[in-house]
């Protein structure tokens, strides 16, 4: 079968960027694929990070790439539909994510649509923006009615886009692939703790830190667990707004010995390091659509702790491979690490982790795209 896939990779970093890169190597090992990409996503004003390149020594990328489609350049886009066109696919995948990408998809699609039957897949990584309002649910609605089939990794998030859409809209609820393979390296937890300059247990915060993912709710539960346990909790990633707040925190409930704050992107080839360092994974979000954090974690064989938001609940099975709490709940949350660091207990739940980690392939994801396809 000739598919198309358009979506961010090499140059671009993060989880889209990965997503649809390693996509692109599952589809290819079965059928031919033509990867279109960007040569500019977002202006520099809407991308609070330092950069979107991604700087990791050890980049995961594909080749061949048609890097045909720029933001901010209409011609680029009618250009990107032509080579679709051209290609005649039978299958035309793209990721949602954020209503900025509506002009642009909504051009491309609507061309796909009026000179060839191709196939229209739309992998929506969120049904609802993270900050979403009105106007974005609208334009939302109006793009993805364009698709033929629409692929979420959440019940939450079908019935959201049922809601949005329709209940008659071809809604597939799939699951969010493993991002273990973004890392090579898989050093031992001593040599690990070694590199990070840390000891003894170790609780870890991975990823952009933004409000909604409630690194404020940890840094509250934290003295509940340092009152029984002496743990270090690593942050690593990089903070998009009001920084100072969470050092504040940190200051204020005296967390300065216990806390190890990694304020950037961490490249592909660190991430094994920090996993391999961790006892336990803690998501304390307050809302989510999905994670890729949480199938990092079961890639590297990590139970997670988490906010029973979103899809959480889909793969974080309580008290097995992890846990869950109420969103928000700095005491639930703390209690429930407390619980898992248990002797009895972190044995018995990374070893559910490992298991649980086999389950999330990219050939699965593939399974399931191709099953309804035309």
């Amino acid at each position: 079968m000739k598919i198309v896939l358009i979506g961010p990779t090499y140059p671009f970093r993060g989880g889209i960027s990965h997503y649809t890169t390693l996509l692109c190597q599952a589809l290819r090992e079965r059928h031919e694929v033509k990867f279109i990409s960007f040569s500019r996503q977002y202006p520099a004003f809407l991308f609070p990070g330092d950069t979107d390149r991604d700087p990791s020594a050890e980049p995961i990328r594909v080749a061949p790439v048609d890097y045909l489609i720029d933001s901010l350049n209409p011609c680029t886009w009618f250009k990107a539909a032509r080579a679709i066109v051209r290609y005649e696919p039978a299958m035309v995948v793209l990721p949602w994510w954020v209503a900025f990408w509506a002009p642009q998809f909504f051009i491309i699609v609507t061309l796909i649509k009026r000179r060839i039957g191709a196939e229209i897949v739309f992998i929506c990584h969120n049904a609802e923006e993270h900050e979403s309002n009105f106007l974005k649910k609208s334009i939302t609605r109006v793009v993805l009615s364009w698709g033929d089939r629409l692929i979420t990794h959440s019940s939450a998030d079908t019935g959201k886009l049922k809601n949005l859409l329709g209940q008659d809209a071809d809604i597939i609820t799939a699951f969010h692939p493993t991002y273990a393979d973004l890392s090579r390296q898989r050093p031992g937890k001593d040599e690990a703790r070694a590199i990070l300059g840390i000891s003894g247990t170790t609780l870890l915060f991975f990823g952009f830190v933004r409000a909604y993912k409630g690194l404020d709710v940890l840094l509250e539960a934290l003295p509940m667990v340092l009152k029984k346990r002496r743990v270090t909790l690593v942050v690593a990633g990089e903070f998009w707004k009001d920084k100072q707040k969470y050092f504040a925190k940190i200051e204020e409930n005296n967390l300065g010995s216990a806390v190890k704050v990694v304020d950037r992107y961490i490249p592909n080839e660190e991430i094994g390091s920090y996993f391999a360092a961790t006892d336990l994974v803690v998501q304390p979000y307050r809302s989510a659509s999905g994670s890729g954090i949480t199938q990092l974690a079961y890639g590297f064989g990590k139970p997670v702790i988490a906010t029973r938001v979103g899809s959480l609940g889909d793969v974080i099975h309580d008290g097995k491979n992890g846990r869950l709490v109420p969103p928000g709940d700095g005491a639930a949350l703390g209690q429930a690490i407390l619980d898992s660091l248990h002797e009895e207990v972190l044995p018995k739940m990374t070893a559910a982790a490992e298991q649980t980690g086999q389950l999330f392939s990219w050939t699965r994801l593939v399974d399931i795209l191709l099953a309804g396809s035309k």
